[in-house]
C-alpha cells in the first residue's frame, strides 16, 4: 500500500501534469468505488477546472473550481496521466481532459475510493474528518501522543498504523520508525515513556523526510506513466532485511494484527519483552 511518502510523490507528479486543465467527460466504470452520489459525482466535475492538488495523510485532493475530489489508493492503485483512448483492464474511473490527454484510475484490487464533496464540507463528509495528525504537524507532539497511548494495551505496531492516530504512517515506514527508535513492535502502547514517543516523532520525521526526498519506497509501478522512481528501498534498515545493520544478529519477521513486521531482537527486544 502506498504510504505517506509515495503518496506525496504522486500528488507532486500529477500537480505537475494536471493544474489548469478542464475534465471535460467522467466514466465510471465500477460504480461501488464512488462514495457519493453517482449521478452528482459524473455530472459535477465536467467543466471543472484541476487548480490544486493536496495530500492529507495517504489521501489525494483534488481541488477543482467548486469541489474537492478525495481519493485513496489502498492497496494498488495507480493515476496514469496519458493519451491513450483504449480502455485497459481496471482502469475503473477515467478524466477526459481538455488537452487531449487522460487522467486514468486504475486498480487490480478494487479497492480504491473516491469522494467528490463541496469545498465546505471535505473534513464533515469524508474519511478526512477521522485523522489524527500527520508527523510533520507540531501539534504532534510528546503531550498527544502519551493521551493516545495511555488506553491503548496493545501493541505500538498496531497503533503507529492506526491513522486515527498519527495519519500516514504504514507497514513499511512503522517497522523503520521502531527500529530506529529502539522500540519493540510488541510493546505495548501504553507501557511507552515520554522518551521513547519523542523518538517516535523524531524518527517519523526523519524518516518520511528521506523517503520523500527518494521519491518513496513502493512508488515503482508509476514509473512507466508518471515519470517517478522511487529509490528508498535501497535505504531501508530494517523491512524486508536479513541482518541488523546495527549489531549484525539476525533480522526476525514476525506477525502483529496479520501485518508482516520485522525488528532486531537485539536491538528493539523479543516478542515477550
Amino acid at each position: 500500500m502506498p504510504e505517506l511518502p509515495e503518496v506525496e510523490t504522486v500528488k507532486n507528479v500529477l500537480k505537475k501534469n494536471l493544474i489548469g486543465l478542464k475534465i471535460l467527460e467522467v466514466d465510471v466504470n465500477y460504480l461501488d468505488m464512488i462514495k457519493t452520489n453517482l449521478k452528482e459525482f459524473k455530472e459535477k466535475l465536467v467543466n471543472e477546472n484541476f487548480i490544486d492538488i493536496k495530500r492529507y495523510g495517504k489521501w489525494l485532493v483534488f481541488e477543482t473550481s467548486n469541489y474537492y475530489l478525495v481519493s485513496h489508493l489502498r492497496m494498488e492503485g495507480k493515476y496514469y496521466y496519458t493519451k491513450r483512448c483504449e480502455l485497459e483492464n481496471h482502469e475503473h474511473v477515467v478524466f477526459k481532459l481538455d488537452n487531449g490527454y487522460f487522467l486514468r484510475y486504475k486498480d487490480v484490487r478494487k479497492f480504491g475510493v473516491m469522494y467528490l464533496v463541496d469545498k465546505d464540507k471535505l473534513f464533515i463528509d469524508t474519511p478526512l474528518k477521522n485523522l489524527g495528525y500527520e508527523p510533520f504537524n507540531n501539534k504532534l507532539d510528546v503531550d498527544y501522543l502519551m493521551d493516545k497511548f495511555k488506553n491503548k494495551r496493545i501493541s505500538i505496531k498496531t497503533v503507529l498504523l492506526d491513522q486515527e492516530i498519527i495519519s500516514g504512517l504504514g507497514n513499511i515506514y512503522v517497522d523503520e520508525v521502531l527500529f530506529k527508535s529502539s522500540i519493540s513492535p510488541f510493546k505495548k502502547a501504553n507501557l511507552l515513556n515520554r522518551l521513547e514517543c519523542q523518538k517516535i516523532i523524531d524518527t517519523s520525521r526523519e524518516i518520511l523526510s528521506a523517503a520523500i526526498k527518494h521519491g518513496g519506497t513502493t512508488i515503482r509501478s508509476y514509473t512507466s506513466s508518471l515519470g517517478v522512481t522511487g529509490n528508498y528501498q535501497n535505504y531501508l534498515l530494517v523491512h524486508t532485511k536479513k541482518i541488523c545493520s546495527i549489531c549484525n544478529s539476525g533480522i526476525k519477521v514476525s506477525k502483529i494484527n496479520g501485518r508482516s513486521t520485522y525488528y532486531c531482537p537485539n536491538c528493539q527486544g523479543e516478542a515477550n519483552e
